[in-house]
C-alpha cells in the first residue's frame, strides 16, 4: 500500500533518515521499532505529510505523495487515521465533539449523524456514554482509547500509530494492544504502530522492521525477528545495555 524509497532527511546537518526502504501492506499491522531519537516519529510524519524529505518517494498506491500539491495531498490525507502520542485531544471539546472532529470539518453529513458514528466508533473501543465527558476527566487508557475512534471515525484504509502505549502501566498497554488487534481485524485495515514497546510489538505485528542509524536495518515476522541473529537486533529485542547500541 506504502512504498518508502531512499527516503532522506537531515536537520541542522543532523542526519536523520538516511535512505529508509520499506514496503508496507494493505490490510496488516507494521511496526516499526527502535531507540528513542532514532527518527521513527520523523518517519512516520513523512508519510502523513507533515515533513517533507530531503530526498526519496513516499509512493501511496503508486503515487509520490511528496510531489502532490497541497490539494492533491488533501485528499490523499482523508484515507488516513491517525492515534497521535499522548492522544492529543483538545482540551476545550467534549469527548463527542474530539472524536466527531474530522466529520465536522471533512463532511457535511448533518449533527444528528455524526452524533450516531461517533456513538458507534466509542463502543468499538469499549466506551458507551462518554460523549459528553471532558479530556480532563478520562484516565490515560480512556484518552488513547478515544483517540483511536477519532482515528478511525472517517473509515480510514491506513492509520498510523506514535507510541500507542506511552505512559500506559503493563495492564492498560496489554489492553490497547488488544483493541489495536481487534479493530484493525474488524475493520481490514492497514495499520502502521511505531513504538519501543517489545511486548506490544510481539502481540500485534504481523511485520516488525527496526530503524537503526536513519536506516531499516532488519524486517520480518514476529518469528523471524526472534530468530535473526543481528547483534543491533538482538540487543534492542532483549533490552540489553551490553552490545553494540552505546547507551551513553
Amino acid at each position: 500500500m506504502i512504498e518508502i524509497i531512499e527516503l532522506k532527511k537531515s536537520f541542522n546537518g543532523k542526519v536523520v533518515l538516511d535512505g529508509v526502504d520499506l514496503t508496507i501492506e494493505r490490510g496488516r499491522i507494521t511496526v516499526i521499532i527502535g531507540r528513542s531519537g532514532e527518527g521513527k516519529s520523523v518517519l512516520l510524519k513523512h508519510i502523513i505529510g507533515l515533513l517533507r524529505p530531503d530526498s526519496g518517494r513516499i509512493l501511496f498506491e503508486g503515487k509520490d505523495i511528496t510531489k502532490m500539491n497541497e490539494e492533491e495531498f488533501h485528499e490523499i490525507l482523508k484515507r488516513f487515521g491517525m492515534l497521535f502520542q499522548g492522544a492529543a485531544l483538545f482540551d476545550s471539546m467534549t469527548v463527542g465533539e474530539n472524536v466527531g472532529f474530522p466529520l465536522m470539518e471533512h463532511t457535511d453529513l448533518p449533527h444528528e449523524k455524526i452524533g450516531k458514528i461517533v456513538a458507534e466508533k466509542l463502543r468499538r473501543v469499549g466506551l458507551v456514554g462518554v460523549e459528553d465527558m471532558m479530556p480532563a476527566e478520562l484516565s490515560g487508557g480512556m484518552k488513547k482509547r478515544v483517540g483511536l475512534a477519532r482515528a478511525i471515525v472517517m473509515d480510514p484504509e491506513i492509520v498510523l500509530f506514535d507510541e500507542p502505549t506511552t505512559g500506559l502501566d503493563p495492564i492498560m498497554s496489554d489492553s490497547i494492544a488488544d483493541l489495536i488487534l481487534e479493530t484493525q481485524r474488524a475493520l481490514e485495515t492497514t495499520y502502521v504502530v511505531i513504538t519501543h514497546d517489545i511486548k506490544l510489538t510481539y502481540k500485534i505485528a504481523d511485520t516488525i522492521a527496526m530503524l537503526h542509524k536513519g536506516k531499516i536495518i532488519e524486517k520480518g515476522t514476529v518469528e523471524e525477528m526472534k530468530q535473526n541473529t543481528n547483534p543491533v537486533l538482538r540487543q534492542f529485542l532483549e533490552g540489553r545495555a551490553e552490545g553494540p547500541i552505546k547507551v551513553f
